[in-house]
């Protein structure tokens, strides 16, 4: 249970009242670390008054076995396919060198503070996503977007990996079945001989303003001919139908898929950080293997919460950044690099291979594996790193969302008195039910729908900009700066609060309503508009995580007593847990400790002031 500082504890609902786990006593928590790290002048006063009636909690919160675990785990949730399929197409897209300028100025500007934000305030608060913003009660709202967010993503993720477990199953075969045509799920148009059919037509006589290159590039196009492996991805794998109004039956080897990843899923994460953290080393080993063999919001802040309270988060932020970049960097010359190789043997410019998205996991890098010698081995060896490299941002995702699930539910609800295990049973099944539409004929539609709107660019940005609002203007840059530098020992750098407070919000809503005044409607494979119901659906999809943080601010102050001045007051008061007793004030503190006779298992604290 928490403390309430406010002094007018009665003109609203008690916020103190919620139950949520909270941090070990500060004795195990400080183990290992210097009592030195912070300065008391500067965390002094982080609590001024308290309520003496007031009972803590006394569940320990876990802990990572070792710091490792949790670098492992941000680089598994940082890292993901989002850097080896759409990082090197939008860097050749936008100017290829040129593109880096904007980018690296938008990490500084942008992702950096926003990631060193949230494991700070994870680490400072010892919550999860939802009971973090404790800090401001009033936007707790911003916890409950990012639960919504995470559990899009959680949803519709997945399927890559379903997609990816197929294509290993199929590429223990010589030759690869989708290397050649024949097959039941082919046509008569299936072709597997481009560099022939593009020879044939370019030889063909020609308007004298036609280039060679251009007559190559579209020869396909023009006589109707399909790639023997964009057949095997859209008539064997998705048996894609012809819209989202057309369901169509279940695929059922994609539900075994589908069953299997979230099976593993749930038994990696099922006993907490402890185990997971192990799990996300594994990975990670995993993933830089397969890449030298082949060539190639919520979730950070659930992750910071498991910190011991004297860690280094400042330093693990710009580490984590490094880590990020430098990955998507070395992604993109081993992608253009097979990318390259593929549009020689085929004839084409490599503007014509060059792909984004599920485009290039399942149709540009399965024809370029099957033009390789060895094929079913590089075949197998990419499919399992694309497996690897989703499963650990799967594991992440999923960590962080049943850790806000888990901080939100109270103790003596039915879910709050299970254990662990059966609430991520519970999530990982609704969560398995829904992924069903995606593995229908129109399954696929489904998936882009989830994938533009509920955890897209706009949710994210609307999402940062209200979290740097909120802890730069509502709680105040400067008390945050002063809350890490009692956890880190010293004071970040002041572009930190600058970000915070100026630049990165401001950058944020500038590239959110660019995007709100440029809106075009959802196309699928340039061909398919979708209908008007859809994009309904989709933005309904954006709004349920986006309206959480307005509604939430509206429900407070209407269920709240007193002037609008008295509500704000109250509702943006924070709420402390009890491994902030550390820094009250000698004269404050015993009016704070819980009565020792009413549980027999407390534990009191020994402060270091």
């Amino acid at each position: 249970m928490f403390v309430s500082l406010s002094d007018d504890c009665g003109t609203c609902e008690d916020e103190s009242q919620e139950e949520a786990e909270v941090a070990r006593p500060l004795v195990s928590e400080t183990e290992g670390s210097s009592t030195e790290a912070a300065e008391p002048s500067v965390c002094v006063g982080l609590m001024k008054t308290g309520d003496p009636n007031t009972e803590l909690g006394h569940s320990e919160r876990q802990t990572w076995s070792r710091q490792m675990d949790f670098i492992m785990s941000c680089v598994g949730f940082a890292v993901g396919l989002g850097n080896v399929w759409r990082f090197p197409y939008l860097c050749y897209k936008n100017g290829g060198g040129v593109f880096l300028i904007p980018y690296l100025l938008m990490v500084f500007v942008g992702g950096v503070p926003v990631f060193f934000l949230e494991i700070a305030l994870g680490q400072f608060m010892k919550q999860g996503g939802v009971a973090s913003w404790n800090i401001a009660p009033l936007f707790k709202g911003l916890g409950l977007a990012s639960m919504v967010i995470v559990f899009f993503c959680n949803t519709y993720y997945i399927m890559v990996l379903v997609w990816g477990l197929y294509f290993l199953a199929h590429s223990f075969t010589s030759p690869l079945p989708w290397a050649t045509c024949g097959h039941e799920w082919n046509t008569v148009n299936c072709t597997t001989n481009f560099s022939r059919v593009c020879l044939n037509q370019s030889l063909s006589p020609s308007p004298p303003n036609v280039s060679s290159l251009n007559t190559s590039a579209s020869c396909l196009e023009h006589t109707g001919l399909r790639s023997s492996v964009m057949e095997f991805w859209e008539r064997k794998v998705l048996r894609l139908s012809g819209g989202l109004d057309e369901v169509g039956d279940i695929n059922g080897y994609l539900v075994l898929c589908l069953l299997a990843t979230w099976v593993i899923v749930y038994f990696c994460i099922w006993k907490g950080v402890k185990s997971a953290g192990k799990v996300q080393i594994y990975v990670y080993r995993g993933t830089v293997l397969s890449k030298k063999s082949h060539g190639t919001p919520l979730t950070l802040t659930a992750l910071g919460s498991y910190n011991r309270f004297n860690n280094n988060c400042y330093q693990d932020a710009f580490i984590l950044a490094l880590i990020n970049s430098g990955t998507s960097f070395f992604a993109g010359f081993v992608v253009f690099s097979v990318l390259g190789f593929m549009a020689a043997e085929q004839g084409v410019d490599i503007s014509n291979v060059a792909e984004s998205g599920p485009g290039l996991a399942f149709i540009a890098y399965p024809k370029a594996v099957s033009l390789m010698p060895l094929a079913p081995l590089w075949a197998v060896l990419f499919f399992l790193m694309l497996l690897v490299l989703g499963l650990d941002s799967q594991f992440v995702g999923v960590e962080g969302f049943i850790t806000g699930i888990i901080d939100m539910l109270p103790s003596k609800s039915f879910l709050g008195s299970q254990r662990r295990e059966v609430v991520v049973a519970i999530c990982c099944f609704t969560c398995f039910t829904i992924d069903l539409s995606m593995v229908t004929e129109g399954g696929m539609y489904v998936f882009q729908l989830f994938d533009y709107y509920s955890a897209s660019g706009i949710t994210l940005l609307w999402q940062a900009f209200w979290e740097c609002v909120v802890v730069a203007w509502v709680y105040g840059a400067d008390r945050f700066m002063d809350n890490v530098a009692c956890m880190i020992g010293y004071r970040p750098l002041p572009y930190m609060k600058w970000c915070w407070s100026y630049v990165t919000p401001v950058v944020c809503m500038a590239v959110f309503l660019f995007h709100v005044v440029n809106y075009k409607r959802l196309v699928y494979n340039a061909v398919y508009v979708y209908p008007w119901w859809g994009e309904m659906l989709g933005c309904f999809l954006a709004l349920s995580s986006m309206l959480c943080i307005p509604l939430t601010v509206l429900y407070k102050l209407l269920h709240c007593k007193g002037s609008l001045m008295e509500r704000w007051q109250h509702l943006t008061t924070p709420i402390w847990g009890r491994h902030h007793l550390e820094f009250l004030p000698h004269e404050n503190e015993a009016r704070l400790l819980p009565k020792a006779e009413e549980n027999k298992n407390t534990l009191l604290y020994e402060s270091v002031i």
